[in-house]
């Protein structure tokens, strides 16, 4: 999809998805001490909303300014200060740069793209790590073409952990803490994901 195909696809009031934060985000994040975060490939904001109310400070891109509108509408809605803690980038996460050390905290939930975009996009989302810094990565698996319900249905852009885990492997300084095949149960039945989670080693002397 382009950011017009986006913006068609997210232009009604109500939320495609839920309000609640993604369940692997939730569940990989939620221990963490807040800094620094960022959110790749936001959509409607909801990873980005949860994080800003634990206390980090997020900042949020998607290549669609619908999606960011509705996005910044909802951290307005919620309160207790989400806004406040929330920067919206309007910019396509293909081609857009953090610089580096800039994020305790990097999340990418849901990105599909061709293996050599995604690439890409992991490898800068990476970079922006700062020493003791950690990323997550969640997707649809590829084996959920023929094992789950739901997702994209193109295998180009679906991947496994092996994957990821070769998409992180330039960057030097990443230790992987778990890289598997999740199960999500959904009302359609079970989606199968892939995850990986890593962290930056922190500098020594």
């Amino acid at each position: 999809m382009d950011a017009a195909e986006w913006d068609a696809r997210y232009s009604g009031t109500e939320l495609v998805w839920s309000v609640e934060p993604n369940r692997f985000v939730e569940e990989e994040c939620r221990s963490l001490r807040p800094g620094r975060a960022l959110d790749v490939a936001a959509g409607e904001g909801r990873n980005a909303i949860w994080l800003a109310g634990l206390g980090w400070q997020v900042v949020a891109v998607d290549f669609s300014p619908v999606v960011l509108d509705k996005a910044r509408k909802l951290a307005e809605r919620l309160g207790s200060g989400q806004s406040d803690a929330l920067t919206w980038v309007c910019a396509d996460v293909r081609i857009w740069k953090s610089s580096p050390d800039a994020f305790d905290l990097v999340v990418i939930a849901y990105l599909h793209l061709p293996p050599a975009e995604r690439r890409v996009v992991v490898q800068n989302s990476a970079s922006a790590l700062a020493p003791g810094g950690t990323i997550l990565i969640v997707g649809h698996d590829r084996l959920n073409l023929t094992s789950g319900v739901g997702g994209p249905q193109d295998p180009v852009v679906l991947y496994s952990p092996s994957d990821l885990v070769a998409d992180l492997a330039p960057i030097g300084e990443l230790t992987i803490e778990r890289a598997a095949t999740v199960e999500r149960t959904t009302p359609a039945g079970v989606a199968l994901d892939a995850m990986v989670r890593a962290h930056r080693e922190r500098l020594v002397g």
